[in-house]
C-alpha cells in the first residue's frame, strides 16, 4: 500500500479582486478605414466598434500584463507571499519560451511563485479561471492569479477585412482564492478541432523562415461567417450547460459577460438565452474592441467600475475562439 502523502484544500473559490490595463491609444475606425476600403459605418454595423484601445510601440503584453495584475494583488488585500501561483493566457508572446508568467510573476515580486502561460486564444482566461479553481481546492495552491494579456496590434495586417478592424491590446487579471461557500461554479469547456483553422495565423514561422522576402510576417486571420455561426448557435448551447450545472437560472444572474468578439453575436447571445431586462450584458467591445484572451476580465473590470452595486451577484462569463475552443463558469463578482 502507498505511504505517499495526500494534501487537500478548501471546498470552495471565489474571485477575490479584478485589475485592468488598457493599451494607451485611441485608434478610431477613421483611422484604419483606407487599407481595407471601408467606414466607420460599415465596421459599427458589423461589429459595434466605436474604437479599439491599442498599445503603444514601447509597451509589451508582459508590460499590460503587469500593469493589470499589480491592481488585482492591490485589491484583493493579500499580502503578495500569499499569491503561490500565476496563470497567463495569451497568443502574443514574443517568445516560444521562456513564459510571459514566470516574469510577470519576477517583475510582479510573486517569485517563487508557480508560473506558466496557457495558450487558449479568447477562451484562455476562463480556462485560466477553471484551473485556478482546481488548485486552489486541491491544495496545490493557496491563492492564483490569473491574467489575460494580449497586444493583439503586432500581429495585425492592416489590408485584411477579416479581423485586423476588431482587435485591441489590454489585459485583465484576477486573484482566486478560498472562500467559505461557492464563488465559481463547474466550468464548462471543450473544442472543435474540425474547425481548427477557422482563425488562424495567415503563415507558420516555419515558412516565413524558410523563404524570406517572400512570404509575409505571420498575421491573424478569420473565417467570419464560420465564426459567427459557431459563436451563436453551439455557444449558446454551451452556456445553457453551464448555467444547468451550476443550478442557476438566467434570472439569478446579475451580468452576462461574453468575449467581446462581436456585438452582433452578444446580441444575439442574449436573445439565444432568454436573458430577462434585469441581467446586465457587457459591451466592453464597443471602446475596447476585441483583446482574446483579456476581453472577459476586462468587461468584467469596466462593468463592475460602471455598476459597483454588482459586486457579490452573479455573472456567467464565457469564452470561444481559435482552436475552435471555448468555456464558461458561473462566477460572483469580485
Amino acid at each position: 500500500m502507498s505511504k505517499l502523502a495526500q494534501i487537500t484544500g478548501p471546498a470552495h473559490t471565489r474571485i477575490l479582486s479584478v485589475g485592468a490595463a488598457r493599451g494607451d491609444l485611441d485608434v478610431p475606425n477613421d483611422d484604419l478605414i483606407g487599407p481595407i476600403d471601408s467606414s466607420d459605418e460599415w465596421i459599427r454595423q458589423r461589429t459595434g466598434i466605436i474604437q479599439r484601445r491599442r498599445a503603444s510601440e514601447s509597451v509589451g503584453a508582459v508590460d499590460l500584463a503587469v500593469a493589470a495584475g499589480e491592481e488585482a494583488i492591490a485589491r484583493s488585500s493579500l499580502d503578495r507571499s500569499e499569491i503561490d501561483g500565476v496563470i497567463i493566457s495569451t497568443i502574443s508572446n514574443v517568445a516560444v519560451t521562456p513564459s510571459m508568467a514566470s516574469l510577470a510573476a519576477y517583475r510582479l515580486g510573486l517569485a517563487p511563485a508557480a508560473a506558466f502561460d496557457i495558450s487558449a486564444a479568447c477562451a484562455g482566461y476562463v480556462y485560466g479561471v477553471g484551473q485556478a479553481d482546481a488548485l486552489v481546492r486541491s491544495g496545490v495552491c493557496k491563492n492564483v492569479l490569473v491574467i489575460g494579456a494580449e497586444k493583439l496590434s503586432d500581429l495585425v495586417d492592416p489590408t485584411d477585412r477579416s479581423i485586423s478592424f476588431l482587435l485591441g491590446d489590454g489585459a485583465g487579471a484576477v486573484v482566486v482564492g478560498a472562500s467559505d461557500h461557492a464563488g465559481i461554479g463547474p466550468t464548462i469547456w471543450g473544442s472543435d478541432g474540425e474547425k481548427w483553422d477557422a482563425i488562424r495565423m495567415t503563415t507558420s514561422f516555419e515558412e516565413y523562415r524558410n523563404n524570406p522576402g517572400e512570404v509575409p510576417w505571420p498575421t491573424l486571420r478569420q473565417d467570419g461567417q464560420t465564426v459567427f455561426r459557431w459563436a451563436v448557435w453551439e455557444m449558446a448551447k454551451a452556456a445553457r450547460r453551464t448555467l444547468e450545472a451550476s443550478g442557476i437560472e438566467p434570472g439569478d444572474l446579475a451580468a452576462f459577460i461574453p468575449h467581446q468578439a462581436n456585438m452582433r453575436i452578444i446580441d444575439e447571445f442574449a436573445k439565444q438565452l432568454k436573458l430577462p431586462d434585469s441581467v446586465v450584458i457587457a459591451r466592453d467591445i464597443e471602446m475596447q474592441g476585441n483583446t482574446s484572451a483579456a476581453s472577459v476580465p476586462l468587461a468584467m473590470h469596466a462593468l463592475l467600475e460602471e455598476r459597483p452595486e454588482l459586486s457579490g451577484g452573479l455573472a456567467l462569463q464565457i469564452g470561444f475562439g481559435a482552436g475552435l475552443v471555448y468555456g464558461a463558469q458561473v462566477v460572483e463578482l469580485p
